[in-house]
């Protein structure tokens, strides 16, 4: 598989300038702040518009195919030809993105990506059926990952220092993947934590290196069902969260084997399954 064309943003930026008036204690005026660009990409397989889903603009191209991955649509780079923005009048800002998908890629799999695969936690209808989904669906864990705890506490502030935009806006959550000696391989930053996790695995499967069995993955925020569902689809088998896991995430990953750690942050971590 290869990435037609640009893979970061088409006509936008990750953050733009706006006009705010600040107030204090003993001063208020007018200045320029930064926020976190919000626009909506429409993921496409051959012509026919599959989801929608808001995000920062940037690394795109890796948000779709992530995405594919995460949802059951496909195994591996092998069943993505091209991947590319296309024009559409009535989406003039490069926010949509085609995919065609190789031959062998049964029917099954290719409707699988209107997201009635999985139902997610913001839908408000996961439980134990959802759980049962995932793990049936998803490839099995097969290589389990020794980590350290020095190495778990180190992660926080790796991170952070490479959130260059959330240094700019405060508005964006972030994902990475780290290997078992804290060495940071990707990051990616989006206003949605599960379009952060999607752009960190699209960018392991155009290297072709799916399933990610060798890393961590770290979130900057809280771990919900949709994030373990998603590393458990790209068969990654640790994921860390500076944030909360809610209930669906630990029963999901206790019952997929998976590491979940909470609340990495401070010196302190929880590991939950």
């Amino acid at each position: 598989m290869r990435f037609k064309g640009p893979n970061g943003p088409t006509g936008s930026a990750s953050s733009t300038p706006v006009n705010v008036t600040r107030h204090g204690l003993h001063r208020t005026g007018d200045d320029t702040d930064y926020v976190a660009v919000e626009e909506p990409l429409e993921i496409r397989i051959e012509g026919r518009a599959v989801a929608v889903t808001m995000r920062t603009p940037g690394h795109d191209l890796e948000l779709a195919a992530g995405f594919l991955l995460t949802e059951g649509v496909i195994d591996g780079a092998d069943d993505i030809t091209a991947i590319a923005h296309v024009d559409d009048p009535s989406n003039p800002r490069g926010n949509t993105v085609d995919t065609r998908l190789a031959s062998g890629v049964e029917a099954a799999r290719r409707s699988a990506a209107d997201r009635s695969l999985f139902a997610s936690s913001s839908c408000g209808i996961c439980g134990k059926e959802s759980i049962d989904r995932v793990v049936l669906n998803a490839p099995e864990l097969t290589k389990t990952l020794t980590v350290a705890d020095p190495i778990f506490l180190s992660l926080p502030d790796k991170l952070r220092e490479a959130q260059d935009v959330f240094e700019q806006t405060g508005g964006l959550h972030a994902a990475a993947l780290f290997d078992t000696e804290g060495s940071l391989e990707v990051i990616r930053e989006d206003i949605g934590r599960h379009n952060a996790v999607d752009k960190v695995i699209g960018w392991r499967l155009e290297q072709g290196e799916v399933p990610i069995d060798d890393r961590i993955l770290l979130i900057s925020g809280r771990a919900g069902f949709e994030i373990v569902q998603k590393a458990l689809m790209a068969g990654i088998s640790v994921v860390a969260a500076v944030g909360a896991p809610s209930s669906l995430a630990v029963s999901l990953a206790t019952k997929s084997g998976l590491t979940l750690i909470g609340f990495l942050r401070d010196g302190r971590f929880n590991r939950y399954a």
